[in-house]
């Protein structure tokens, strides 16, 4: 008898694409229903196995609708934009949220979900600023910073100063003024790695504003190698930091942003994440952030 055979474990994963765009694009995560009985260590092996950016495991909550773990290929992640949207979108195609309000547990507290036609969005906290002269303490200059991504300060858009952003989770934001600009950005990932150790980051969430480039309120590209990300199509998880910063700094009582992210990538995959600010007495106090998921593939990982 074949003992080994007999006790190994797989783990179906669906392959769902969050913040789609027109139904197409979007950044592809993996999503582990009924993960109850995964240890950290299954999870990890399954994120590493299926290589996309960030694995969502959701599985049963005594306190919230869901309690949901994000991994991405080498390490656990507190948050994740495109995953969390994925996965309720997924459950919500299969029927399994009786009502649009519900939640998530995660390792970093919880946080509100809220479905509608079919979209899911997800609570980020009041956001946290430290300007550049605030990282020199870690050994971080804003010359390290622009350099680790092959631009200078003439590539600036010089009404957003390059900014650490916390809204969950921590982001490098950084305005240019243009889209060509953004589309010569040449990041140095093993220089991005170690700004974002020493400042602990997720990694940088990089736009322009040009009209030229988008009809939305801004086109980015995230580069995260820390997280064995190079660059993604779709980061809730930065689209929120940044539409605190075109508020907070940008001269706009706007409250809802629509940010485009992944048509810079080769090959582009368009993404769409929408922003709401819930702001009060001028302060933002929280947001969500979401977008339409769509299941696209699944596939069987042996443990």
């Amino acid at each position: 008898m074949n003992t080994q055979a007999n006790t190994a474990k797989e783990v179906t994963v669906e392959i769902v694409h969050g913040f789609v765009d027109g139904g197409t694009g979007g950044n592809p995560a993996g999503v582990v229903l009924d993960a109850d009985d995964l240890s950290e260590r299954d999870m990890q092996t399954v994120a590493a196995r299926v290589g996309l950016s960030e694995t969502a495991f959701v599985s049963r909550s005594e306190t919230e609708g869901f309690k949901l773990d994000f991994f991405t290929p080498n390490r656990r992640i507190a948050h994740c934009g495109h995953a969390t949207i994925a996965a309720f979108s997924h459950l919500d195609a299969l029927g399994r949220i009786p009502k649009p309000d519900t939640s998530k547990e995660t390792v970093d507290g919880p946080r509100r979900i809220l479905v509608k036609d079919g979209a899911a969005y997800m609570e980020q906290l009041a956001p946290r600023y430290w300007g550049a002269q605030e990282w020199i303490e870690k050994g971080v200059k804003l010359d390290d910073v622009l350099c680790s991504l092959g631009i200078d300060n003439a590539d600036l858009d010089q009404r957003f100063a390059p900014v650490l952003v916390n809204t969950g989770n921590s982001f490098i934001v950084v305005g240019l003024s243009d889209a060509a600009g953004l589309a010569k950005v040449r990041p140095d990932f093993a220089k991005i790695k170690q700004i974002s150790e020493q400042l602990d980051l997720i990694g940088y969430y990089v736009f322009t504003k040009d009209p030229s480039a988008t009809s939305r309120d801004a086109t980015t590209r995230m580069f995260a190698p820390r997280y064995a990300i190079d660059e993604e199509a779709a980061t809730g998880m930065a689209a929120g930091p940044l539409a605190c910063v075109l508020h907070d700094f940008g001269g706009t009582s706007q409250r809802s942003f629509e940010i485009e992210q992944g048509v810079f990538m080769k090959p582009a995959s368009p993404s769409l994440i929408k922003v709401d600010l819930d702001i009060e007495n001028g302060a933002i106090t929280g947001l969500m952030a979401g977008g339409y998921g769509k299941a696209m593939t699944s596939a069987r990982i042996a443990l």
